[in-house]
């Protein structure tokens, strides 16, 4: 058994679980090293204190689970069958009874939980995402080498998305150049939706590209990431085309000593929210703090929003492992907006940047 599928079903067994059932994607992934996405199919693990797991999904994926070195019991399920069915028909011959069960409480839809308690009827259920949260969010050796090169593609696509940048150039032309010489590169999938934001488009956080134009003296703010082999990196750069106001240059210069200070705030120990009100503080002293409406960042890993979150209400303290983003940002309407975002590592006496683009402010002739 591997080691986190271990460490799951020690769990199980220490809280006194008889089963958990682990049914989204990334935990799926995560436990199985097997990524499926299976639309509106089941997908999902039974984990026990004792017995072997059991994974399902759909029967056309069995070939897919078992290259990714799943080793135990598969119940592949055809369009026709009824998959829920065949895990009963399991689950008796294993003689596998269950009065407290850990399900994924966020994830599971009504109509799987109906099904599931049929399975369980006289069963308690419990939330297994807190500890799911928690085996995820301290990452290990291999995944922070693929952390390392989804980050090092994501500075590569920043360099592109700059060198694109012209006079008269569509937030959807800069995008597009983008992702084309990633496909180049071998890249699948993004993180999310790319995003490029131009003038009065950068003040919206979370702004959506279009036909605006590139125009003499606007900011253009970049917000992407790329998936390599299942792990997800997270950037954000803001520059300036052809010139910039001292009002611009103050928005600019006050964001970046926010992003320092939060980042040398890093270490081991350090809460959580010390992190967020590093940045946040500083912006607040210069008199933007309203333009400042988000958390300071969040966690990255196998989904590009994942724990822990960094916000002033969360008194985690650091821990090495952890990889987060750090992303304070100012949108004044009418002006623009900057974000600056850096992925960190949290390493056994400080911190590390995966995300290493340049985070002067550049203007671009």
């Amino acid at each position: 058994m591997n080691q986190r599928l271990q460490k799951l079903s020690s769990w199980l067994q220490h809280q006194n679980l008889d089963a958990a059932f682990v049914t989204s994607t990334p935990n799926v992934f995560y436990i199985s090293n097997f990524h499926c996405e299976p639309h509106e199919r089941l997908l999902g693990i039974f984990a026990f204190p004792e017995h072997e797991p059991i994974l399902v999904c759909p029967k056309m994926e069995e070939g897919q689970a078992r290259s990714a070195g799943w080793g135990y019991e598969i119940i592949g399920y055809s369009d026709t069958d009824n998959p829920w069915a065949l895990i009963a028909a399991s689950l008796q011959k294993r003689g596998v009874q269950g009065e407290y069960i850990a399900i994924e409480k966020e994830h599971l839809n009504v109509e799987r939980y109906e099904n599931i308690r049929a399975l369980f009827p006289q069963a308690s259920f419990t939330a297994a995402e807190a500890k799911l949260h928690e085996l995820r969010m301290l990452k290990d050796e291999k995944e922070l080498a693929i952390l390392r090169q989804a980050a090092y593609m994501a500075d590569l696509a920043i360099e592109i998305g700059v060198s694109q940048i012209a006079e008269g150039k569509t937030e959807l032309d800069v995008l597009a150049s983008i992702e084309y010489e990633l496909k180049k590169q071998g890249i699948q999938k993004m993180s999310f939706d790319t995003m490029v934001l131009t003038g009065a488009n950068s003040a919206l956080p979370h702004g959506t590209p279009g036909t605006n134009r590139i125009k003499h003296g606007d900011f253009v703010l970049f917000d992407l990431g790329v998936i390599i082999d299942g792990y997800c990196s997270d950037i954000t750069r803001t520059v300036a085309f052809g010139a910039v106001t001292e009002e611009q240059k103050r928005i600019y210069n006050t964001v970046l000593a926010g992003q320092l200070q939060a980042v040398q705030a890093c270490k081991p120990g350090t809460p959580l929210d010390a992190i967020d009100r590093a940045a946040r503080s500083l912006i607040e002293e210069n008199g933007f703090g309203q333009y400042f409406p988000h958390r300071l960042g969040h966690g990255l890993g196998i989904s590009v929003h994942e724990y822990p979150s960094v916000t002033d209400a969360n008194t985690t303290p650091l821990q090495a492992g952890m990889v987060f983003t750090i992303e304070p940002g100012i949108y004044v309407p009418g002006v623009g907006g900057v974000r600056i975002e850096d992925d960190v590592y949290i390493t056994e006496t400080g911190v590390e940047l995966l995300t290493k683009y340049p985070k002067e402010l550049q203007i671009i002739k």
